[in-house]
């Protein structure tokens, strides 16, 4: 029900509040193939709800959903799409270093500098400094 009145979720805080809780909740133990579709839509909320939606996976230790929709938004133009992507990589805990690092190494160059400095917020100074100087 949730997925077909994206329409009438239009804020952020709308987004922020439900998506994890609902979409993510109920796409936890089924496939998260309805996930993919929000990522590549036109409308900036559903893309929001997509990677929100991930928050409730990163909770249960599931990271590859979060993976997937951040390289498809990574390239976004809207900064409200930069700063969830950027959290949901700063709420990777440190026994996930490996995963959040490989995925920054990989894609900090092109990535928007809000959502790198999101996602680099919990680093060590000198580590930021190497990330958003792109010598990491």
């Amino acid at each position: 029900m949730y997925l077909d009145n994206t329409r009438h979720i239009n804020s952020w805080d709308l987004v922020d509040i439900s998506a994890p809780h609902i979409v993510g909740a109920f796409l936890i133990d089924k496939s998260s193939r309805p996930l993919y579709p929000l990522a590549k839509s036109n409308n900036l909320w559903e893309r929001r709800i997509a990677v929100m939606a991930t928050f409730h996976f990163i909770r249960s230790h599931q990271f590859s959903e979060t993976l997937k929709v951040a390289k498809i938004l990574l390239l976004d133009k809207e900064d409200l799409i930069h700063k969830a992507v950027g959290g949901c990589f700063a709420k990777l805990e440190s026994g996930t270093s490996n995963v959040k690092n490989y995925f920054l190494k990989e894609h900090c160059k092109q990535m928007p500098r809000t959502m790198l400095r999101y996602a680099i917020e919990k680093f060590s100074p000198s580590k930021r400094r190497m990330y958003l100087d792109g010598t990491i």
